[in-house]
């Protein structure tokens, strides 16, 4: 019983890490048409953040709430710069995304080199039940994911930013009549996208480590789960990352991890097949 809950934990938590990253990949697919193939790196840019701080002999703190605003500031920069120019051509847009995401990669591997580098968890030991017992950290992890998700949808449905995204994904060309500056809309929800991909690899370098390639898994889940989600919606990619965040856990439980990785992606692919628009398919949130 005990080995059960744990491994429910232990499944719970990876799938509190997906959530956080599909959640930014999500509101950029849905809102501006495109998937954004640097989203795995800009998980990576949060988790070197988080290092490079804690590597100054700063809190650990202090780098996880700086990697969501520099890595947000940095997408506003780069969809301003850049991005913003083929939005006429999505497939060409998607093509720079991954331009982009190598060059961050690689920029990050000539800082680190082929080195895998640790970074303590802030919360240290564990929290006991009885005769179980659960990382404090993971916990936290599980609870700042579920603030988070609370927070985006509130603000995607209380306030009049989140008014003016919505406005903007159902009818672009009514919103700039209405008075809305669209490319100020697709600029901020870019690098709020860009910010929850920092956030989440400041939270997840103690769990992981940092090494050059780690947005790289995530970014093929997190693209994986929008598709079996759903775009359009908030709800949709939350959805899917429940899914494929729980299959990516709890096979390599039962199985070997390549064979459970393979596994996962097979059956998201059939699903696709029989239901393209996803678990939760239209707009709105």
């Amino acid at each position: 019983m005990a080995n059960a809950f744990v491994a429910a934990f232990e499944i719970l938590s990876f799938g509190a890490i997906i959530v956080l990253i599909v959640l930014g990949l999500g509101i950029i697919a849905s809102m501006m048409g495109i998937f954004n193939f640097a989203q795995g790196e800009f998980v990576l840019l949060g988790a070197y953040i988080t290092y490079l701080a804690y590597a100054k002999g700063l809190p650990i703190w202090t780098g996880m709430v700086a990697a969501p605003f520099a890595v947000g500031a940095l997408g506003f920069v780069l969809e301003a710069l850049i991005i913003r120019r083929f939005y006429a051509a999505p497939i060409v847009a998607m093509l720079g995304t991954y331009a982009l995401g190598l060059i961050i990669r690689e920029t990050v591997r000539g800082l680190i080199g082929g080195f895998y580098l640790t970074v303590p968890e802030p919360i240290g030991g564990s929290i006991d039940i009885g005769a179980m017992h659960i990382s404090a950290w993971r916990f936290t992890i599980i609870i700042i994911t579920l603030l988070v998700m609370a927070g985006c949808y509130l603000l995607l449905s209380r306030t009049s930013f989140g008014l003016r995204v919505r406005a903007t994904l159902e009818n672009p060309s009514l919103a700039r009549a209405s008075g809305i500056s669209t490319p100020l809309i697709y600029g901020a929800t870019f690098a709020f996208g860009a910010a929850l991909a920092g956030l989440a690899g400041a939270l997840i370098v103690p769990v992981f480590s940092l090494f050059a390639d780690l947005g790289l898994r995530f970014l093929i889940q997190g693209f994986v789960a929008v598709m079996v989600g759903g775009v359009g919606s908030f709800i949709g990619p939350v959805a899917g990352a429940g899914v494929i965040g729980t299959l990516s856990a709890a096979l390599p439980w039962v199985m070997a991890p390549v064979v459970a990785d393979v596994l996962v992606f097979v059956l998201a692919i059939v699903f696709i097949k029989f239901r393209p628009q996803g678990l939760i398919a239209g707009k709105g949130v």
